[in-house]
């Protein structure tokens, strides 16, 4: 038996626990957030169980993660460098465009930016213009400008941001917008693809039957996940952006129109969903997973 420590929120501790205990990796929640955590003496040794073997995943609030790190000293499935990777927006279009994989136009800005500098970014990007904070999660913060006069006004709003002192992330993207694109977020496990869903928002009831003007598809907004079938190309595609980072458990998010399909950005705190949107043998294979990082 294994014991794996969960520092995801409660829910996805819910969902994998019974399918993953079927298969002998006893669950225990190790909550990352919401909480006190004893850093000196006896008391810090109750973080955690000493049974714990394996981590899942290391936590997105990196200061806490350091803390778990230290309290747990486990192996992590995708750890800090996989976390810190992936987190990182800018970092990996850049490292996928290198590699010749297909990414939206792109470019960062480092604040504070000129405002010449900001329209000759968007003139490269075009219009309507995606607006990125570099480090967020969850659609947290990404705008669409229509023109110059509303792109500066929400620069002018990372402005104030950015102008506060603790702010560690000071940077932000320009990105084109792929108007009617189809939005999937893939899985991909240890190197190989493992299902994939279609978020987008369905049609409001008693409504005239037109789906809401919505283009950010994120599933906390409200958006469905719908598992589909990705093709051959697709699935390749996003099994070469995780041989190009280097990380295991990767979800991978795809903008699809009819004559292109483009990485937008990736996750390596990915939310698992219902096992039916995924390819067979899905915990099986994240079972054996978790079972190669525990240490011999």
């Amino acid at each position: 038996m294994i014991t794996l420590a969960v520092v995801n929120r409660a829910e996805t501790y819910e969902r994998i626990a019974a399918p993953l205990g079927e298969r002998g990796i006893e669950l225990e929640h190790v909550p990352a957030t919401e909480r006190t955590f004893p850093l000196s003496g006896d008391a810090a040794a109750g973080i955690g169980a000493d049974s714990i073997d394996v981590g899942f995943v290391y936590p997105g609030r990196l200061m806490e993660g350091a803390v778990l790190d230290a309290a747990l000293d486990v192996p992590w499935v995708n750890g800090r460098d996989a976390v810190l990777t992936s987190r990182n927006k800018a970092g990996v279009i850049a490292r996928l465009d290198r590699a010749d994989i297909p990414v939206p136009e792109t470019v960062m800005l480092s604040s504070p930016v000129e405002e010449d500098e900001i329209l000759e970014a968007a003139d490269r990007v075009g219009y309507p213009a995606v607006v990125k904070p570099n480090s967020t999660t969850r659609g947290t913060g990404v705008a669409r400008a229509a023109d110059p006069d509303s792109l500066l006004g929400i620069c002018d709003y990372l402005d104030l941001v950015h102008d506060y002192r603790a702010t560690g992330d000071k940077s932000f993207l320009l990105q084109e917008f792929l108007p009617g694109a189809r939005d999937y977020r893939a899985m991909v496990l240890d190197g190989e693809y493992a299902g994939a869903v279609e978020r987008r928002f369905e049609a409001p009831a008693g409504g005239d039957g037109g789906a809401p003007d919505r283009w950010k598809h994120n599933v906390h907004r409200g958006a469905e996940a719908t598992g589909v079938a990705l093709d051959d190309d697709r699935r390749d595609l996003v099994e070469r952006v995780a041989d190009v980072l280097d990380i295991d458990f990767l979800g991978v998010d795809l903008l699809a129109t009819d004559d292109r399909t483009v990485v937008t950005e990736t996750n390596a705190r990915p939310t698992v969903d219902a096992a039916t949107k995924y390819e067979p043998g899905f915990y099986d294979r994240l079972a054996e997973l978790i079972r190669s990082r525990k240490r011999r």
